[in-house]
């Protein structure tokens, strides 16, 4: 039997092939399963976005080339589709939305990085992952139900909600991670941060910072 897979919205799908069979026909047999399993993901997608989204092809590591050219023995034909920007936007209008609004300072400090690097949410690149934060110190409070316009938190509620709409096609996962740049980094730097770790974190003072700049983030990616 000869192996070969292929890969279509994060899914690794292996096929095995009767050796006998000459390399003409396995190539037709797992150029034809493959388009089965494009269809299948497209309608996933459908179902998932309300459309159906553009894809990439890969046969062997070769962008765009025909199906019909895979290596019959150890083949591999990746769809890439082009699902995340959609998701990355959504996340994005969602924050915003679900921001309590008093200065609106919160709802414009959300932060994008594309694999650890700041990015416009709007015009997303290619990356591994996506990550948001949001810049402002009090971040992890309101993430608590400090704010009585969003007493469930932002964060983990919009998470939630991108997990159902989109848990299909994307992993979307809420978490804490360190951010050091923007309002939270400056505020860990004063005395009253350095006072309050202090007091409450304790320990080894080379993890203060790391413990002041958590904040809650969304994290994005393929699902690989």
């Amino acid at each position: 039997m000869a192996l070969t897979r292929f890969k279509s919205s994060g899914l690794d799908v292996r096929l095995t092939v009767a050796a006998s069979l000459s390399p003409e026909r396995r190539r037709a047999l797992i150029a034809e399963r493959a388009r089965e399993g494009l269809r299948e993901s497209q309608e996933i997608n459908r179902a998932a976005l309300g459309h159906v989204p553009g894809h990439d092809t890969f046969v062997d590591g070769r962008a765009e080339a025909p199906l019909s050219t895979v290596n019959p023995d150890r083949g591999v034909i990746v769809f890439r589709f082009h699902l995340l920007r959609q998701v990355i936007q959504w996340v994005d209008e969602m924050l915003i939305v679900h921001s309590p609004v008093l200065t609106e300072r919160y709802a414009r400090s959300h932060i994008w990085f594309a694999d650890d690097r700041e990015m416009d949410p709007l015009n997303p690149p290619p990356a591994e992952q996506y990550i948001v934060m949001n810049a402002q110190p009090y971040a992890r409070k309101l993430e608590r139900g400090a704010s009585k316009q969003a007493p469930d938190g932002v964060y983990e509620s919009v998470a939630t909600m991108a997990q159902k709409r989109f848990g299909q096609v994307a992993y979307i996962g809420f978490s804490y991670r360190s951010m050091l740049g923007g309002a939270i980094g400056d505020w860990a730097q004063t005395a009253s941060a350095d006072a309050l770790a202090k007091r409450i974190r304790k320990g080894d003072p080379d993890q203060h910072e790391t413990w002041l700049t958590r904040q809650p983030c969304i994290k994005i990616d393929e699902g690989r």
